[in-house]
């Protein structure tokens, strides 16, 4: 608790402590013992102490406001209703409500204070996202360590990341190895190993071992520069829900000033009763009207529900994308890098009889010895021994067949069906989906090589997710070819699939697939590339990959998963369905009760007491509730 809240908090707390004791001096008939015929005045005196310690900034906030024109708002409510309650000692024949007014004005803060520290709490999830801003980064000068500004560190420049310390920029492990805290970004719990050769995002926490990283990107765009400048706009777009009410807010507080006011003035005026019974209605009516619970509740849910989802490492860019995240009942996915993990990897060695599965590995190693093709990269890792280049010679790579070349002085031939059939080769076809690598050894068939894009471990578990969660359709749009997209789309339980897209072909899917939409329901894309950025802008809610993702696709997303785990959508998705829940109970409830009372109020029936609950009750209530959309879980 910051010190000015303390300092706010104590002085409601002697208000109070003083409030109770001149209340049961009263009761007690102590203040009628002491100062006989007096007493009315004594206590008028008396309960102006606990008065004006605890409402003067209110008074002087509804003054201030009177002066520049924007009366109507809860500071001159209270003002008017509690100044009104100790107006009533001026009626002879009413009971004095000095009291009731003290009351309001005192449970009035007490809501403020509650308020205060709702905000506060929900304030602290962003505010542990704004702590993973590196102070400095470590560059080796002369042979010793300097610290430097990030934002002046240049793109390549060698930087050191001692145990302890926050990776400050985004770069490529050159030394060392040692397990990284992703927790601030994404949510997740797990250390993640990283060594030589491996990609560092900022705002990352360096656990064990000392780590050289050549930084790629400078600061101002690097990870924890992006996540710190989307937190802060966050705020910024707010929910239909959440302008409704600011609206309504305005349009029904000068409504109700003035219905107080017709109820204090015109039925005594009719001769319906005396003007001490009115009047005090009027005040009751005002207090309980007071649309608090409503303005600061509605706000606050959304805040805890974006606050709660960045704790998961979810960033959610505004209100009105939880809203409307909340509503959607179709997903489209990209494929590669979003359900895959965009790298190829061999899945699967089929050598023909008689011939082992590692001589095939082999041979299609070193003949893809100098290529740096993702293909080729994926056969030389898979391939356990060491590649020796000295024993490769007469390579030749043919654009979109395979390659030739001469190992041990063999011809080796690797490659798909056309270069097969260009040389004259022996194949079959093989029954997996992926990349079919045909491998020939002097014109004898060996085997053929899988290559395949690797599913995520997460992704089938999504896509099962998001059917439970009443998902009704689940889509992936790929530019890969029709039998490897069936072959993943099979697997994970997508309902449909649509291959061999061009990136002007994904828009134009999702303009079908956003036709077909039903009344009020709402789509979600979700991809990472730069050619998906169009159609993450095109869909309702855009969803981008954040710690691989592409800065375009990061930059016209709506919600950004810092972990790249697809399953974090259906998370997404129970996050703001269960902030607009209790949103909604919210304004169900204040404006149940407040209806209610105001009813009550109308009729005589209602008391200053029932109104302090109608108002700040339901206001500290609301508030409470609110508080729920900041506990999330994983």
């Amino acid at each position: 608790m910051n010190k000015k809240l303390r300092r706010w908090r104590n002085r409601i707390v002697l208000a109070i402590a003083i409030f109770a004791a001149i209340l049961l001096g009263e009761r007690l008939g102590l203040l009628g013992a002491l100062f006989g015929d007096a007493e009315p005045y004594v206590a008028f005196a008396l309960y102006l102490i606990p008065f004006l310690i605890a409402g003067h900034d209110v008074l002087r906030k509804a003054w201030r406001n009177i002066r520049r024109g924007e009366a109507f708002d809860e500071a001159f409510l209270m003002t008017v209703a509690t100044i009104g309650a100790f107006a009533t000692i001026a009626f002879p024949d009413a009971e004095p409500q000095m009291a009731e007014g003290c009351a309001v004005m005192l449970f009035y803060q007490v809501g403020e204070i509650f308020q205060s520290y709702a905000v506060g709490q929900s304030r602290k999830s962003i505010a542990a996202m704004m702590d993973i801003a590196p102070d400095y980064a470590n560059v080796e000068r002369d042979g010793r360590l300097e610290q430097v500004d990030p934002g002046e560190v240049a793109v390549g420049t060698v930087i050191v990341v001692k145990p302890g310390e926050r990776v400050p920029i985004d770069g490529v492990v050159t030394e060392g190895a040692s397990q990284l805290d992703t927790a601030a970004l994404t949510g997740e719990s797990v250390p993640r190993h990283v060594e030589a050769g491996s990609d560092v995002v900022s705002g990352c926490v360096n656990m064990t071992g000392l780590l050289r990283v050549r930084t790629t990107k400078p600061f101002g765009e690097s990870t924890v520069s992006r996540i710190l400048e989307l937190v802060e706009n966050a705020s910024e777009k707010k929910a239909r829900t959440e302008n409704f009410i600011t609206r309504f807010a305005r349009v029904y507080t000068p409504i109700v000033v003035f219905a107080a006011l017709a109820l204090a003035v015109v039925p005594p005026l009719a001769g319906m009763g005396p003007w001490s019974d009115w009047v005090l209605r009027g005040l009751t009516f005002l207090v309980v009207s007071c649309p608090c619970a409503l303005v600061i509740s509605v706000p606050l849910s959304f805040f805890g529900g974006i606050g709660g989802a960045s704790r998961l490492g979810i960033l959610v860019k505004g209100s009105n994308y939880l809203e409307l995240l909340s509503k959607v009942d179709t997903v489209v996915f990209d494929k590669t890098g979003t359900l895959t993990s965009g790298t190829f990897n061999v899945v699967a060695v089929h050598p023909e009889a008689g011939v082992d599965a590692d001589y095939v590995l082999s041979r299609a190693a070193h003949a893809e010895a100098f290529s740096d093709h993702p293909i080729a990269l994926s056969v030389r890792a898979a391939y356990s021994g060491t590649v020796d280049r000295q024993r490769v010679t007469d390579v030749t790579e043919e654009s979109g067949h395979g390659v030739r070349a001469s190992v041990d002085e063999h011809v080796v031939l690797v490659g798909n069906d056309k270069l097969m059939a260009e040389h004259g080769a022996s194949w079959h076809e093989c029954d997996l989906a992926g990349t079919v690598l045909h491998v020939t050894v002097d014109g004898t068939y060996v085997g053929h090589i899988v290559i395949a894009d690797v599913v995520k471990d997460d992704a089938e578990a999504a896509v099962r997710d998001l059917h439970a969660a009443g998902v009704r359709r689940c889509v992936m749009l790929t530019g890969d070819r029709a039998d490897v997209a069936e072959a993943v789309g099979g697997r994970l339980g997508i309902d449909e699939v649509r291959a061999q897209l061009l990136p002007q072909d994904k828009v134009s899917e999702v303009e079908r697939l956003l036709s077909s939409e039903k009344d009020g329901a709402r789509l979600a894309f979700v991809g990472d590339g730069i050619n998906d950025a169009p159609v993450l802008m095109r869909a309702d809610v855009g969803i981008a990959m954040g710690a691989m993702g592409s800065d375009a696709a990061i930059e016209a997303a709506d919600v950004v998963l810092m972990d790249d785990r697809p399953s974090k959508v259906a998370l997404a998705m129970r996050v703001a369905r269960r902030t607009m829940r209790i949103v909604w109970q919210n304004i169900i409830f204040a404006l149940g009760v407040k209806i209610a009372i105001l009813v009550l109020a109308a009729l005589g029936i209602a008391n200053m007491w029932l109104a302090v609950f109608g108002d700040v009750g339901v206001a500290i209530i609301a508030i409470l509730n609110a508080m729920r959309a900041m506990r999330v879980e994983r």
